[in-house]
């Protein structure tokens, strides 16, 4: 057949949909929770994705339409006036954005909404007559209202599942197995089980950390009516002269401000090992806390005061000697932070933990539960690396001991629940919610491992903050045992609900599928997009892709950081 001119060759309210998506980018806390299920990179807007679906599915307007088309867009501007409404965009995102450029341009601080309260268009499900008359648009141009959408690189499926919220039939792929699991759940299981199956993940997930905190409060200690947020850690590598653990962070703070905090390094000849001592207020200026010990790869040791030079830390980091110290306890209280020195017991707990996980390696190899994958050279690990330079091999490595073994049992916590879970649910929702789990501890590596630094604003930061494995000389350490689980299966089940809320099939996608098809009509497929096997010849009728940017993010290398625990869990 010959093709019919779609709307996107002819036109496009461009500045309109780059407008809205800056809006749904613009605060990170207030992102479409497609966001907050998984890490995924370089996301694309839900408005630029649903814009570009319907506008390579709908006829450039045309006077030759039949007379009840005609009726209803006797011209080219109601049509592309209706075409707006229909991608969910209101009132004048364009005159907004140009007051809110104008007045920080002028420093102003504008005291109303220039959107004039518009939503933003990401959160506007189609209206059911709008879905109607998007039907008698597709029949007319395509002989049939039910149109399929193909995205053959998915990733984190911000196209397809902007597809499937307009009822097209869907078809979302790719070659990674983790996008593959993140599809699951933001395509499928929201849409077919709904907003109870968040309801799911937070029964089994508080049962899952209750067990998880049966079996490691014991190795973190705490002290009467505190709350542990987090531990810092600096890495360690031996003095060359005196062969005691030089500390290496590049500064000593806590916090800066108004009521500075800062950490004082106490190295006396006659100790074997470095304290730490919390110092406050005006107390901080006299000790310099922007006098690290680390800088450009060099070292100064606080025993001798002589330079460690950076090859030296490197092989010894290469030879597995590189140690690390804990030398503050972050305390959550009211509103902010505050900081205390390591206990004995704070210090005991995690040295007894490298024996204890010395005895339990072999066992965990045996039940596949140990994470010792070698991390493979590509382009981000390679002998230039810094992760490699510094001996970073083994995807284990990549954590201290006590995150380790808290990570392992919330995997074995995890696979204890399955027999309990699959007797208690039917085979589908209970797939649902393992695989939701398992993304709860997805989040939790990521926030857990010796590549988190600690915010005084926003707490401990993600590995991903960069798309890169960033070596630190010093890193924070989620308490595992209490805040940590509830904290990130809260999220994943906020996300489910959010997701849910927004994919609700729209009433003609939903009459469709009660019709012809019981479940939510998305095909979700693993494997090249050179070589779709699974799909009919002519059952595609539009393609529309993101392509990948060459090496701009190495996806691959970077997922697997969660593919060693994903294929686990």
């Amino acid at each position: 057949m010959t093709r019919p001119r779609v709307l996107i060759e002819d036109w496009l309210p461009i500045e309109a949909i780059g407008v809205e998506s800056k809006r749904e980018r613009g605060a990170s806390s207030a992102l479409p929770p497609l966001y907050f299920l998984h890490v995924w990179w370089a996301r694309r807007p839900l408005t630029t994705s649903r814009a570009a679906i319907l506008g390579g599915v709908l006829p450039a307007w045309s006077p030759e339409w039949p007379e009840h088309l005609r009726q209803r867009f006797p011209d080219r501007e109601s049509y592309h006036t209706w075409f707006v409404h229909l991608c969910g965009i209101r009132g004048d995102p364009v005159a907004g954005r140009k007051l809110v450029d104008w007045a920080k341009a002028k420093g102003i601080q504008l005291d109303f909404n220039p959107y004039g309260g518009a939503p933003r268009a990401f959160t506007v499900n189609p209206a059911p007559e709008d879905l109607a008359l998007l039907g008698d648009l597709l029949e007319q141009t395509w002989g049939t209202r039910d149109l399929s959408v193909l995205d053959p690189f998915a990733g984190g499926g911000s196209i397809p599942f902007e597809a499937l919220r307009y009822g097209f039939t869907t078809y979302a792929n790719d070659l990674n197995p983790v996008a593959a699991v993140i599809l699951k759940a933001t395509l499928e299981y929201p849409a077919r089980f709904g907003p109870a199956l968040a309801d799911d993940i937070r029964t089994w997930g508080k049962l899952w950390a209750q067990r998880v905190e049966e079996r490691l409060a014991p190795y973190f200690p705490k002290q009467p009516g505190e709350s542990i947020f987090a531990y810092l850690w600096a890495r360690t590598v031996a003095c060359p002269t005196t062969g005691k653990p030089v500390p290496l962070s590049p500064n000593w703070w806590l916090r800066r401000g108004d009521d500075p905090v800062a950490v004082q390094l106490i190295a006396e000849p006659h100790m074997a090992a470095p304290e730490f001592r919390i110092v406050r207020g005006d107390a901080v200026r006299r000790i310099d806390p922007d006098q690290g010990t680390v800088n450009r790869g060099n070292a100064r040791s606080p025993w001798t005061g002589e330079v460690v030079d950076g090859d030296y830390i490197k092989a010894e980091a290469q030879a597995g000697r590189m140690g690390e110290i804990l030398y503050t306890v972050v305390l959550k209280v009211p509103g902010a932070f505050d900081y205390r020195s390591p206990t004995p017991e704070d210090l005991r707990a995690s040295h007894d933990l490298d024996q204890m996980v010395a005895q339990r390696w072999p066992q965990w190899q045996l039940a596949g539960f140990a994470v010792d994958d070698a991390i493979p050279y590509g382009h981000r690990a390679n002998e230039r690396d810094v992760i490699v330079q510094y001996g970073i091999d083994e995807w284990r490595e990549m954590f201290n001991t006590r995150q380790l073994y808290s990570m392992t049992v919330y995997l074995e916590a995890l696979q204890s629940l399955e027999a309990e879970l699959r007797a208690a649910c039917d085979a589908d929702t209970a797939a649902a919610i393992e695989t939701c789990l398992a993304l709860a501890l997805d989040k939790a590596v990521i926030y857990n491992n010796r590549h988190c630094r600690f915010d005084t604003g926003r707490g401990i930061r993600s590995i991903f903050d960069r798309h890169d494995f960033a070596f630190l000389w010093s890193h924070a350490e989620f308490d595992a045992s209490a805040n940590l689980l509830p904290w990130v299966v809260e999220q994943v089940a906020d996300a489910v609900q959010e997701i849910a809320a927004l994919a609700k099939p729209p009433q003609l996608a939903l009459q469709r599928a009660q019709k012809n098809n019981p479940k939510w009509d998305v095909t979700i497929s693993l494997g090249s997009a050179s070589s779709l096997r699974e799909l009919q010849d002519a059952s595609v009728r539009n393609i529309t892709v993101d392509p990948p940017y060459y090496n701009n993010v190495d996806y691959a290398e970077l997922s697997d950081f969660f593919y060693v625990w994903l294929k686990r869990a």
